[in-house]
């Protein structure tokens, strides 16, 4: 579990030590708004946190959840659902939302709690893992998609929701950056899958490594994709970590 407690406010964007290069023409006009967060807001909701997951599709490495909690009073440009930007537009941005949000937190379910207790509910745990290292107690959550991942909370499911709202495209961002440095840091451990380029998602390489090792102790493997690869007994190589470890 990851996050950055609640802190002092800056009055302007001037402060923030990054710069993020201009947007590309095919993403102007079309940044996430705050209608929902603004309409929690007008009830007296004060805590609104938006959540995203990334890694839900991966063959290795956790299922994360990323929470924001943004500002009434300060905007934040050129953020935008995770998918739409390059990976160094999110570098660069991630350090921003830090910067700018009143809260933000990473949760983590590593493979092994994929493989145990199922997607949906790993999913489950890594949100509630995100929302304890936020440092504040959320009102109200915004989540990207179509159901109610969180379940403790009063929540809003929105549907393509990292597109549409400003805080779950935040936490898009913060999820998609953490998670992928996070695989990037055990790729030198595990130099046969590329993890480095593939962040343990499905690609010629990793399916390649997976045909000749089998799994690594980071790999999903109750998944049925992944038992229908062409291993030959093989038991799979060891990263010489327990992946608990990691998060």
């Amino acid at each position: 579990m990851q996050g950055h407690k609640p802190k002092a406010r800056v009055t302007t964007l001037d402060r923030m030590t990054t710069s993020v290069p201009r947007l590309r023409p095919s993403l102007v006009g079309h940044s996430p708004g705050i209608e929902y967060e603004t309409e929690r807001w007008s009830v007296g909701t004060d805590v609104v946190v938006g959540m995203d997951e990334v890694g839900r599709g991966a063959w290795a490495g956790p299922l994360t959840v990323g929470a924001v909690v943004i500002p009434k009073d300060r905007r934040i440009y050129k953020i935008r659902d995770s998918k739409q930007l390059t990976e160094r537009e999110r570098d660069l941005l991630v350090e921003r939302i830090k910067e700018w949000s009143e809260a933000w937190s990473v949760g983590h379910a590593s493979a092994a709690e994929c493989d145990d207790i199922g997607m949906s509910e790993a999913q489950r745990l890594a949100s509630h893992r995100a929302i304890a290292g936020l440092g504040v107690s959320p009102d109200h959550v915004l989540v990207d998609g179509p159901w109610d991942f969180v379940g403790s909370v009063d929540t809003t499911p929105i549907v393509k929701g990292d597109r549409i709202s400003l805080s779950i495209a935040a936490a898009s961002i913060v999820a998609k950056v953490t998670r992928d440095r996070l695989m990037r840091r055990y790729a030198p451990t595990l130099p046969w899958y590329s993890f480095e380029s593939n962040k343990g998602y499905p690609c010629s390489k990793h399916r390649a490594a997976l045909h000749l090792l089998g799994p690594s102790t980071l790999h999903r493997r109750s998944w049925a994709y992944m038992e229908k690869l062409p291993w030959s007994g093989v038991t799979g190589c060891d990263s010489g970590h327990d992946p608990l470890t990691l998060f």
